[in-house]
């Protein structure tokens, strides 16, 4: 596994954060979707502060934060690539761009660079099995993806 030093965290965003929620505790979940767009994961520090300025227990924010998985408590890269490993991708040979991706990268799935500009990830399913293979690249879906298709992606997200 990859580990990066972490920087240290300005909270100057999260105060911006919490006053376009109203500090509300019934905001809580968009809050810690704000944070995490901000930082690409959401740092201990942050967390705290969230936790204290909407008045719930440390212990509760963190729960959200471990049990959704589209956040996370680790570093994110600046770009995302996620590769669907669901029934129709497997067997239209998503394994295979997994591993090509962890080569090309240096890093395996669930990592990011040491630069924190890449993140690899897979999931599940996506509902997108029509698309099969597909490969989500910050977000934007690529279907029927091949190696050298994968290849092409990847070289635009390069420092």
């Amino acid at each position: 596994m990859t580990t990066t030093a972490l920087p240290a965290v300005d909270l100057a965003p999260v105060e911006r954060i919490l006053d376009a929620h109203a500090r509300e505790q019934r905001s809580l979940i968009m809050i810690l979707q704000d944070v995490q767009q901000e930082y690409r994961y959401l740092p201990r520090p942050a967390l705290e502060r969230v936790a204290e300025a909407v008045g719930v227990s440390r212990s509760h924010v963190f729960q959200l934060a471990t049990f959704y998985r589209a956040f996370s408590l680790k570093p994110r890269g600046k770009h995302v690539c996620t590769v669907c490993l669901g029934t129709a991708c497997h067997v239209r040979g998503a394994p295979r761009l997994v591993e090509h991706a962890e080569r090309k990268a240096g890093i395996k799935a669930s990592e990011t660079t040491a630069d924190l500009n890449l993140t690899l990830e897979t999931v599940n399913c996506v509902g997108a099995c029509a698309l099969g293979p597909l490969v989500i690249l910050d977000g934007q879906y690529h279907g029927n993806m091949t190696l050298s298709g994968l290849d092409r992606l990847l070289k635009g997200v390069k420092p």
